[in-house]
């Protein structure tokens, strides 16, 4: 029960941390999080009543925490990607360690003080005085005035969006291999988290300003692991910090299991602070350079979908473990499982951060139409015509590879390459967008990347004209009864 504490405050992620992102994506980011916060102030408002009136019950707790975590799963992905707009680019991998050591600077502070509310006055005056806390935040997004940004295009569906966001990831190698790892990483590494209440009770013997002391120590270790993350990036490669985050959390695990004294515990748990925050930092700076800013927010949600929903799953299965085999003996097997999840890293190797150019191009000019298209008018075909010499075709090839990928991210459908057998020196790449809007920003969200593939593609083409680009709208034509003629049927226009 204590476990699913933890599950109950990280599971939101799981369930909502896309659709939040997609709100992220479309919408002001600043309103969304004030949103976010007033949630949470009515929800820790009703658990400070609730507790006061003596009224509260396990299920109760854990069903308001549940709703506390949908509220930071609807602020986060908006929080992240806002630092983007604030920075540029090559300032955002600073901006995160600095906002994870921020956020562990409070840990240390936080919970101590917690923990002597707590035995001072009372549960219910502790979730009161949290309620409090929530005012510096909300009066912080109120003076933080932005421009809004303005759009060329409508909003995309929110459905549309989700998809959008969860193909994108899908058609990245990379963030595919960082999602795994961080759903693994969360898994595992919550386990000192979702079981120190009990480590502090059972094993320690301390009390409710122990357990503030001893989180006060793990955020301590948090801090300073944000102050080294530089200079571990510079020295070891990205797959080796994460290696090394966790074998220290199995190293400290193990011991933790061990120890019955409270300064040693304390101890323990600090260097399990610093790999949490350089693992989550690295994770983090590395989903916000591997995405345009079209699709950041979303790329930002699916992450923590896969972190907290480890997380989630691991508070659960380590107190499951707990019940059976004591503190201990979950701590030990959780040392051995952390670091066959280090040697994973063998297989799953994350890749070195790389300053992509995500830049939008902003270059495409939308054709001019003879017909008087609807902005919802669909489905469009597209067909882009290119002439090839025969040694040449083994490049093509290898470029369309990455063309395709490039293609499908950004929302092409039914994507495919076609070679006339008249004239094999004749190539026809065709996919399909559902409307005209969509083909506007599909070219809309190119990247320098993509430019660069566009460029490699013409110097391939032979023709005496650049490619050449047909656009065409699908009609259809049904027949009503079958001894009438067929007549056209115009499809969704």
């Amino acid at each position: 029960m204590v476990a699913l504490v933890q599950a109950s405050t990280t599971l939101p992620y799981m369930i909502f941390s896309l659709a939040a992102g997609a709100l992220a994506d479309n919408f002001d980011r600043r309103r969304i999080m004030l949103m976010a916060q007033l949630l949470m102030v009515c929800v820790s408002a009703s658990l400070a009543l609730l507790t006061y009136a003596g009224e509260i019950t396990p299920w109760t707790l854990l069903g308001l925490t549940f709703l506390i975590g949908c509220g930071w799963a609807l602020h986060d992905p908006s929080w992240q990607a806002s630092m983007g707009d604030i920075l540029p680019r090559e300032d955002l991998p600073s901006a995160v360690a600095l906002n994870g050591m921020s956020y562990n600077l409070m840990r240390s502070v936080g919970p101590a003080i917690g923990g002597i509310i707590v035995a001072t006055a009372g549960a219910a005056f502790a979730f009161l005085f949290n309620v409090f806390c929530y005012v510096a935040l909300i009066a912080a997004l109120l003076g933080w005035k932005t421009v809004p940004a303005r759009r060329a295009l409508p909003r995309e569906a929110f459905g549309s969006a989700m998809a959008a966001g969860f193909r994108y990831v899908l058609m990245s190698p990379n963030l595919l291999k960082l999602m795994c790892r961080s759903f693994i990483f969360g898994l595992t590494a919550v386990v000192i988290l979702a079981l120190l209440p009990l480590v502090v009770r059972e094993q320690v013997k301390g009390t409710a300003v122990t357990y503030g002391v001893m989180l006060g120590f793990f955020g301590l270790g948090a801090i300073c692991g944000a102050l080294l993350i530089g200079r571990a990036r510079e020295v070891l490669s990205n797959e080796w910090v994460v290696r090394g985050a966790f074998f220290t959390l199995a190293i400290s695990c193990l011991l933790l299991s061990w120890s019955e004294h409270v300064w040693l515990s304390c101890l323990l748990v600090m260097p399990a602070g610093a790999a949490w925050i350089q693992s989550f930092s690295l994770f983090n700076v590395t989903v916000q350079l591997s995405a345009p800013r079209w699709v950041v927010g979303r790329a930002l949600s699916l992450y923590q979908t896969a972190a907290y929903g480890g997380m989630a799953a691991g508070s659960w299965l380590w107190g499951q473990l707990a019940d059976l085999q004591g503190v201990s003996g979950a701590l030990l097997v959780a040392s051995l499982v952390l670091v066959f999840g280090g040697l994973l890293g063998v297989i799953l190797r994350l890749p070195d951060l790389e300053t992509l150019k995500l830049d939008p191009t902003n270059t495409f000019c939308e054709p001019t139409l003879q017909l008087d298209l609807r902005p919802r008018s669909g489905p469009i075909m597209i067909m882009v015509d290119y002439r090839i010499h025969q040694k040449d075709v083994p490049e093509f090839l290898n470029v369309m590879a990455s063309w395709r990928k490039a293609r499908l991210r950004d929302g092409a459908r039914q994507w495919a390459l076609l070679r006339d057998l008249e004239k094999p020196e004749l190539w026809t790449e065709c996919y399909h967008v559902p409307t005209w809007v969509e083909y506007v920003r599909h070219n809309n969200r190119q990247t320098q990347d993509d430019a660069e593939i566009v460029a490699r593609l013409e110097a391939l083409h032979c023709g005496d004209c650049p490619p050449r680009i047909h656009h065409k709208i699908e009609r259809q034509t049904v027949s009503v009864h079958d001894d009438m003629p067929l007549r056209p049927h115009f499809d969704r226009t």
